[in-house]
């Protein structure tokens, strides 16, 4: 499956290689009116210096030497260097071009808004304007997957207080709901509703393994995760559970206040 994002109804493909992202050129073509290739982009003086200059802070092992060699002829009108011969001849990094299902020419980001601005000043403000677009949602994803493991990490202090305080009490029937007491609890404090409760109102979730806490926002994931535990400490000081969920809600309320006031700090303007 490939990666891609929209830019004035073109869709354009992007890879991360060794944590850095290569946007496609091939499909960034097709912005430019009239009938052009990258070669003709490659054959720019002012191309090949900001690629050199890219290269020698990024690329120790660019080869300097063949580069000169190739940047003396550009200006002539029989020049042409393809970006095949351009990294195999210097070493570059920071393009290249691959075949398969998927290929095409690819370039690092900062060479490709370049590349953006050579098709047209406005395809390069768009271009810049959504690719930051998604970078924030895949940072917000990641945000959001790390703090639903820390809720899950936090989950099993939660299961080890019941397995070890509470469980021991019960009856084997007790028993067999214990664990989703719990995790209820945590819910009905933090969503409003019980896991089932959930279930019943989107029936179309019923088959599929997604659940009540794959919904929560940022906010929630992270109060999840300081409410489990406390509530082991609270359940390991064999607090009954009706004080654990007043404590608990209070603690939530808190947080979620606490929250919801830095955010506002955040986008305060400053000055």
């Amino acid at each position: 499956m490939k990666n891609k994002f929209i830019v004035n109804e073109i869709e354009i493909s992007y890879k991360k290689i060794n944590d850095n992202d290569y946007i496609c050129l091939t499909d960034m073509l097709k912005a430019k009116d009239g009938e052009f290739f990258i070669t003709d982009w490659l054959r720019n003086g002012n191309t090949l210096d900001y690629i050199s200059i890219w290269e020698r802070i990024n690329n120790p092992n660019f080869n300097y030497g063949e580069f000169a060699t190739i940047r003396s002829r550009a200006g002539a009108n029989n020049f042409k260097v393809g970006v095949q011969e351009l990294v195999e001849k210097t070493n570059a990094i920071s393009i290249f071009a691959s075949a398969g299902r998927y290929g095409g020419t690819y370039a690092h980001k900062d060479i490709a808004f370049e590349f953006g601005m050579w098709i047209s000043p406005e395809f390069k403000i768009y271009l810049v304007t959504e690719f930051q677009r998604l970078k924030n949602q895949e940072q917000k994803h990641l945000e959001w997957s790390a703090k639903r493991e820390l809720a899950k990490i936090n989950y099993h202090l939660q299961t080890s207080a019941i397995k070890e305080i509470i469980v021991p009490t019960l009856t084997e029937n007790q028993k067999k709901f214990a664990y989703t007491d719990e995790a209820d609890l945590l819910n009905v404090v933090l969503f409003g509703k019980t896991a089932k409760q959930w279930r019943d109102k989107n029936p179309d979730k019923e088959h599929t393994k997604v659940n009540i806490r794959d919904y929560a926002t940022l906010h929630q994931l992270l109060i999840l995760a300081n409410m489990e535990s406390y509530n082991a400490r609270m359940i390991a000081k064999k607090i009954p559970q009706d004080e654990r969920m007043t404590e608990l809600h209070e603690m939530a309320k808190e947080q979620m206040r606490l929250l919801v006031e830095i955010d506002n700090r955040l986008l305060l303007p400053k000055g």
